[in-house]
């Protein structure tokens, strides 16, 4: 019989690590008190708030629930383990050993949470693709690169609102904006800003040769707007309206009702056109504008500090962060990480988690290196 003594501790070693970064015991204490909150008669006579605590519920909920379906599994896989070592019962050792298993990818993925530290990582993600260097290539890529982060974002389980897609001149996309909706897009999705490269045998080249294509990826936290403090002078605002096009969903219309602001102190620029109305679509961007503004702010505090965390480069030769070659060999590699994958079609097609991870990983080792 297989002594699983070992395996248990670790276990309840790593359940132990989980009750401490859940914060488990703050949790407890808190539960009640969003639970008065949430069942006050005029809570939603401010809406904003009720958002706030209604989303911090079902965070708490989660959270409560995750750590003591572990807890139970744990204590589980320990009686198993116990019985059949006093009952010498060999019959039950692969029993155990696929509770060990799966409590083990169970724990692998739960880990993730420990290497979240920004205020807003929780959050939705504000997305923008962008072509660059690399003509029709490049537009094609950054179209490419648009169908990978959906793809991810449904494998996870996240919403994805698409504010805005501007068409290349022959194929491909210049530029995308769009939201991801689910907990822990932002801090995920962190790791994904920057210059992304692309190399193959181009589609577009008659005489099919190898060419490289850049495409950038820029991520901000969409915030509520009861929670930014940015005020936007109307003056510094350009307001441009257009006729919605593409695949914006059953409200586009074929009005001029889609909006896009341009900030002219920062040259930041938002658009909208899945609204029903101009004004909700101005008030959209006007949201994602404040989320961007805020965002800068940030950046702003943290080069005071010289610890910028996501500069903006060229989009261009050397300044990429990731290469995904399909052309002599086939491999994709983080360059700020190290970590590669042979699988491109894999990758492509929304296979990032090994990416995110191996960053944030890599981000935390860092930041104990300062």
């Amino acid at each position: 019989m297989r002594d699983f003594s070992d395996d248990l501790k670790t276990l309840r070693r790593r359940l132990d690590e989980a009750e401490g970064y859940l914060k488990i015991a703050e949790l407890r204490a808190r539960q009640p008190q969003l639970e008065t909150e949430a069942s006050r008669p005029d809570l939603w006579d401010d809406a904003d708030q009720a958002r706030k605590v209604t989303t911090e519920l079902t965070s708490v909920n989660d959270d409560l629930a995750l750590f003591g379906s572990l807890t139970e599994a744990v204590e589980e896989a320990e009686t198993l383990a116990e019985m059949a070592r006093e009952e010498g019962d060999e019959s039950l050792e692969p029993e155990i050993v696929d509770a060990l298993d799966a409590l083990d990818g169970r724990f692998a993925e739960l880990e993730l949470r420990s290497l979240f530290s920004g205020e807003h990582d929780e959050r939705d993600a504000l997305c923008e693709v962008h072509s660059g260097a690399g003509g029709t290539d490049s537009q094609d890529w950054a179209n490419i690169m648009l169908r990978m982060y959906l793809r991810w974002a449904e494998r996870r389980g996240f919403d994805v609102e698409i504010d805005e897609v501007q068409p290349g001149q022959e194929a491909g996309i210049t530029t995308a904006s769009f939201i991801v909706k689910g907990r822990y897009a932002y801090g995920l999705l962190q790791a994904e800003r920057g210059v992304h490269r692309l190399v193959r045998i181009s589609p577009f080249d008659s005489a099919a040769r190898r060419h490289t294509a850049f495409a950038s990826f820029s991520v901000v936290p969409f915030l509520d707007q009861g929670e930014i403090e940015i005020e936007i002078d109307e003056k510094d605002l350009r307001v441009d309206t257009f006729r919605s096009s593409g695949a914006g969903g059953q409200h586009v219309n074929v009005t001029d009702s889609a909006v896009r602001l341009t900030h002219i102190p920062t040259g930041l620029v938002t658009s909208c056109q899945n609204e029903r109305s101009q004004h909700q679509n101005k008030d959209r961007a006007m949201q994602m504008m404040a989320a961007k503004l805020a965002d800068l702010e940030r950046e702003k505090r943290e080069a005071e500090l010289a610890a910028i965390a996501g500069e903006q480069r060229e989009v261009g030769w050397g300044s990429q962060i990731r290469s995904y070659v399909l052309h002599p060999y086939q491999m994709v590699k983080d360059l700020r990480t190290e970590f590669e994958v042979g699988n491109v079609d894999g990758v492509l097609d929304g296979d990032l988690s090994a990416f995110m991870e191996s960053y944030l990983r890599w981000r935390r080792e860092a930041a104990g290196d300062e």
